[in-house]
């Protein structure tokens, strides 16, 4: 009549069928003792309401019912279908690797918004298209990075988010089979993201304003660097890198134009007469890969870090004395690669860089400059959309010149 299984998460969940009808619910333990116990009492419930002996109330959760031995008669909404419950029930159906785990990471943080805005007691039976729009609305007022007003794709995420798990919340008759009602949202007006710029486009627009500002950043996020430009970059590197492993780490990102998280996942034998790189984002629910060619400075960089790094599966890891929180031969983290990136530019002219994405920026629009086929591009960046197509076919200014005087003279 039940049964118990273990989720990833070690919390146990038990299924309970009554009437032809079959129902689930976390036990919100990891002891099997204490499962197998409430297992044992919710059966015995069972048999009593099956054979008259416990009158079933209308109206009530039955689950919850059989689980409390017939007690909680006059609980209409259970706890089960609350914002809070459901979320964490949802994290504990995972399979491992089932979503990536940024992924979760930032569906943790919409969870957070997303119980502040409707509250962790909300019950999801409830939810209407007007609780929705509040919420739209609400987010909407809020800042976001660099003191800017939230982007409408911050707040949509976060309303897919809580689709993800309404959406499983029924197939786990959780909540009633019902539309989630979002059709006819209104977000706010978006504004179409700036095209790139030039490292000297954005030193001269930057001379005069505090380099913390939140223009100052947002320009800097929208840069590039030319070929000479990345060249002088990875040469500084190699001169005043910490440790072996950063060097090959910056010249993996700017000669294959590949995401950080698909270097961390990176593995020595991905690398043969091209290099694979390991995707998690192009296909929905399916890993798969893409190749790009190697340069000759990637090849002698890595060439001359395989010869000193330790054994590991992993293409960039932790060298001997690299971390006293970390053992040789184990990948890095993305905080540990946001940090490397930080320390290895902080006295160089390239100190106001973003982050590891401007190495994709100048991988794309390099590429593009010098007339590489779009589909090409595509096919080593791992692009599907035409709105990413449109920002990263940005041309030098000087090659637009070109092109232009070309037709003209």
């Amino acid at each position: 009549m039940a049964s118990l299984q273990q989720f990833p998460s070690g919390n146990f969940h038990i299924t309970l069928q009554l009437g032809g009808k079959r129902y689930k619910r976390s036990l919100k333990t990891k002891n099997r003792r204490t499962a197998l116990a409430l297992k044992a009492r919710a059966e015995e419930t069972t048999k009593l309401v099956e054979q008259g002996r416990i009158q079933l109330p209308e109206s009530v959760d039955i689950p919850t019912f059989l689980l409390s031995d017939g007690k909680l008669a006059n609980k209409l909404i259970s706890n089960e279908s609350r914002l809070a419950n459901l979320f964490d029930q949802y994290f504990d159906s995972l399979p491992p690797g089932g979503l990536e785990p940024g992924t979760v990471k930032m569906m943790e943080i919409h969870r957070r918004h997303l119980e502040r805005g409707l509250g962790r007691r909300f019950s999801l039976k409830l939810l209407k298209f007007n609780d929705l729009q509040s919420y739209v609305n609400q987010r909407a007022s809020k800042k976001g990075i660099r003191g800017r007003n939230l982007h409408p794709s911050t707040i949509k995420k976060e309303i897919n988010t809580l689709r993800a798990v309404w959406k499983w919340a029924v197939v786990a008759g959780e909540i009633p089979d019902m539309q989630y009602p979002s059709t006819g949202l209104r977000y706010p007006r978006s504004h179409e993201l700036p095209p790139f710029q030039t490292f000297d486009e954005i030193v001269r627009q930057t001379k005069n304003l505090d380099p913390d500002s939140a223009d100052a950043q947002e320009l800097w996020a929208t840069v590039f660097l030319n070929r000479d430009e990345i060249e002088d970059l990875l040469d500084s590197v190699r001169e005043n890198a910490r440790h072996d492993f950063i060097y090959p780490l910056f010249v993996f990102a700017a000669h294959t134009g590949a995401r950080r998280s698909e270097i961390m996942r990176s593995q020595s034998i991905d690398f043969g007469d091209l290099i694979t790189i390991r995707e998690r984002k192009r296909k929905k629910r399916q890993a798969s890969t893409r190749q790009v060619p190697i340069s000759a400075r990637l090849r002698q960089a890595m060439d001359a870090w395989s010869a000193i790094k330790p054994a590991s599966q992993f293409t960039i890891c932790h060298a001997y004395g690299s971390s006293c929180h970390s053992q040789p031969g184990e990948p890095l983290t993305a905080s540990e690669c946001n940090k490397h990136f930080g320390n290895s530019l902080k006295n160089t002219k390239f100190k106001h860089l973003r982050g590891w994405h401007v190495f994709r920026h100048s991988f794309c629009s390099n590429c593009a400059a010098r007339g590489i086929d779009q589909r090409v591009i595509d096919e080593w960046v791992g692009h599907t959309t035409e709105e990413m197509r449109r920002r990263y076919r940005h041309l030098f200014p000087n090659t637009q010149q070109q092109a232009l005087e070309s037709v003209f003279s």
